[in-house]
């Protein structure tokens, strides 16, 4: 069997549910599955190179995105095989998904992924369309830019992020600016920044906030079956 190691949690959860056995190690951020019991081997960020290698993996996992560059290299400097996943919209990353079970040793394609698949490709058209700002970060306050996942999700579901077009991907923009953007929505995910009730709405007071998972928002993996349904019933629910 192919010993993987994992420092994106979404890939992680994805091989765990295709290839059961195959994962050796994962970072610290690594939550799902629950059960999960391999050698942590640190963050998305800083991962202990050594500990990695000490692993003796056939395959690391990485994002282009999550994972910095001088940490991807220093791996396979020491002769370790790093498989660089790229993700900016729905389908891409359902080919992506698709490369990374396959590089793992899955037989064929997971009920999870045509699960998954079925799930986007039978969304209803929305009534309407929403306005909305979708901070990611606070101190300071950063935002979904340019050419992101999350931003693709939500444009399936109805929603419009007013910073699509912006230079960057992850911009810093004052609050005040945010403010008076005027959205119709603010979208509030748990993570990066775990922004809850008592954190996040309070600066937006008059605007309606929609406090998402930050998995079925940021994540590719075996949630997006259902991120769908609970990403709309979150936006719903703010807007009654």
């Amino acid at each position: 069997m192919t010993r993987v190691v994992s420092l994106v949690p979404s890939l992680t959860e994805a091989v765990a549910a295709s290839v059961p056995g195959a994962l050796v190690g994962a970072t610290d951020w690594c939550s799902h599955p629950a059960d999960l019991d391999v050698v942590r081997i640190g963050g998305t960020k800083n991962p202990k190179v050594e500990r990695i290698v000490g692993l003796a993996p056939d395959l690391v996992l990485a994002n282009e995105e999550e994972n910095r560059g001088p940490d991807l290299a220093a791996l396979r400097e020491a002769g370790l095989e790093v498989l660089v996943t790229e993700v900016r919209d729905v389908p891409q990353a359902f080919t992506e998904l698709e490369r990374v079970v396959t590089a793992c040793g899955a037989p064929g394609s997971p009920r999870w992924l045509d699960r998954a698949r079925a799930a986007w490709a039978d969304l209803p058209v929305p009534a309407a369309r929403t306005t909305a700002v979708v901070p990611v970060w606070r101190r300071p306050w950063m935002v979904l830019g340019r050419d992101t996942f999350a931003g693709d999700v939500l444009a399936r579901l109805g929603v419009d992020h007013l910073y699509a077009t912006h230079q960057e991907r992850y911009p810093r923009i004052p609050l005040q600016e945010l403010r008076a953007a005027a959205p119709d929505l603010v979208v509030l995910p748990d993570e990066p920044y775990r922004f809850t009730a008592e954190d996040g709405p309070e600066a937006f007071e008059g605007t309606p906030c929609a406090l998402v998972s930050g998995r079925h928002l940021t994540w590719y993996g075996p949630s997006l079956a259902e991120a769908p349904r609970m990403i709309s019933e979150a936006l719903r629910a703010a807007c009654r």
